[in-house]
């Protein structure tokens, strides 16, 4: 079964940044895409940023270009999100996930970022 361990989250004021960690198990994660979501109080979850198993292709959410960077460590079976210039706006619960794991609808327990004066 896929495990998903995320942190790195915390509080931060606007315009500050933050580095999100997620260790991935139970499956072979350099043969696998990984996103990150985030799900804000009140409000769906949603895709933040993908990153394919090689790292050669990028995709990110209109809401974070240019703020926030995906990046992975096949090595470390990890995947990572650099965030910059934080706003309030993104103020969630951050998760990341792979296909398998969202097929089966299975979720870490997530890492709260919250961006506030």
């Amino acid at each position: 079964q896929v495990q998903l361990v995320e942190s790195g989250g915390g509080l931060v004021q606007p315009g500050g940044s933050l580095r999100l960690a997620c260790v991935v198990s139970g499956l072979s994660f350099s043969t696998t895409a990984a996103k990150w979501y985030r799900q804000a109080p009140g409000k769906e979850r949603e895709m933040v940023a993908t990153i394919s198993r090689t790292g050669a292709t990028l995709n990110y959410a209109d809401s974070v270009k240019g703020r926030f960077t995906i990046s992975r460590d096949n090595a470390k079976n990890t995947v990572y999100l650099q965030m910059n210039s934080l706003k309030p706006e993104d103020t969630a619960v951050y998760y990341c996930n792979t296909p398998v794991g969202y097929a089966q609808n299975y979720w870490g327990q997530g890492t709260q970022v919250t961006v506030s004066s």
